[in-house]
Formats: C-alpha cells, sequence, structure tokens
C-alpha cells in the first residue's frame, strides 16, 4: 500500500513514505509541485489550522502537519482513501492534531462553515475534468471559513483557467509543473 512518490518532504518527518489507497482514482501532487508549494508557504505554516479538502492520502495536510502546522482536518469521501489517512495519522503519532471527516466535500462545507475558528490554510485538489474548482472557489470566497489573513490553495488542471477573482478571493499567484497548477488566492478584505 506504500508508494514511494508519496513522501514527507520537509519537518518533522521529512522521508517517511505515507500509505495511499490502490487504484487510480487518486492523484497525489507530484514532489516537484508539492516542495515548490512548501517552499512558497514556508513562513505560513507553523501554526496553523489546515483544511485539506479531496485529501486523498492527506499528503498536504500531513506535510503542513509535519512542518509545524497546529492542526489539520482532512475532508475525504473515498473510504479507502480516508482508511490511508487514518493509517497515516496513527503511523506518524498525530491522532491529537489531526480529524477526519469522512464526507463528500460539499456535506463537510457547511458543517465546518458554522465552526468559530478558521482556517490559515486551505488546500483544494477537486477531479480535474470537473467543475469542482470554480464551484469551490465560489463558496470560499463568501463562507466564513478563511482566516482574515489566510491563503486557499487550489491544485487544478493547468487548461482549466481560474478566475482572478471568487467574492472575497483574490488570485495572488500561480505555479506550474507538467499538467498541474497550483493557484493561491488570499481575502480582499
Amino acid at each position: 500500500m506504500g508508494n514511494p512518490r508519496m513522501r514527507i518532504g520537509g519537518g518533522e518527518f521529512r522521508g517517511r513514505i505515507l500509505k495511499g489507497p490502490t487504484g487510480l482514482k487518486t492523484r497525489p501532487t507530484r514532489a516537484r509541485l508539492k516542495k515548490s508549494l512548501f517552499d512558497v508557504l514556508s513562513r505560513r505554516v507553523a501554526g496553523t489550522r489546515v483544511l485539506d479538502l479531496y485529501a486523498g492520502a492527506g499528503a498536504l495536510g500531513l506535510e503542513a502537519l509535519s512542518r509545524g502546522a497546529a492542526m489539520a482536518v482532512f475532508v475525504e469521501r473515498r473510504r479507502q482513501a480516508a482508511a490511508a489517512i487514518r493509517e497515516n495519522v496513527e503511523a506518524f503519532g498525530l491522532t491529537e492534531r489531526a480529524s477526519l471527516v469522512a464526507k463528500d466535500v460539499w456535506s463537510a462545507l457547511p458543517r465546518l462553515a458554522t465552526d468559530v475558528e478558521r482556517f490559515d490554510i486551505i488546500f483544494a485538489d477537486p477531479p480535474y475534468r470537473s467543475s469542482e474548482s470554480e464551484k469551490l472557489l465560489r463558496f470560499l470566497g463568501e463562507a466564513a471559513l478563511l482566516a482574515s489573513t489566510g491563503i486557499v490553495v487550489i491544485e487544478h488542471h493547468y487548461r482549466n483557467e481560474l478566475d482572478s477573482v471568487y467574492g472575497r478571493l483574490e488570485r495572488s499567484r500561480e505555479l506550474k509543473a507538467g499538467e498541474s497548477r497550483l493557484t493561491f488566492y488570499v481575502p480582499t478584505c
């Protein structure tokens, strides 16, 4: 079940291999793109609250925890992927700092939006060949889910052009590697 392409790249658990679900439905973030992402976020991660949507094996949230995030919430509906997240969290001894919402993102978001505390970093890796990215960004641009100094990072196919503004979210940066693009959004107010 371990996948040598999915490793923690930095921090406390650097080099540890992540367990991942079998099959082709999970598309892990490429190592080079993940490294670039955490190079950009390096000073922002310590002490943060992280939300990892469409989490897959939880690689981005676990990387953030390894680099000092205070806590992470993983949202993943697929049973095998949710089981992999549980295994990784337990194997790394992170049960006190991590929680899993084993539901569809659209079932989980309303409950998460009513939480008093906001997230500092929101990662999202929705299915590439869908309109989920735009729908999610519209929701996040209106919902009170992101801290006022927070950041949303969405992974999408490079041909899927996203708008520069969604509600109170404004695009601040993009990174591209292969067919993947990471687009960063920050609150405007």
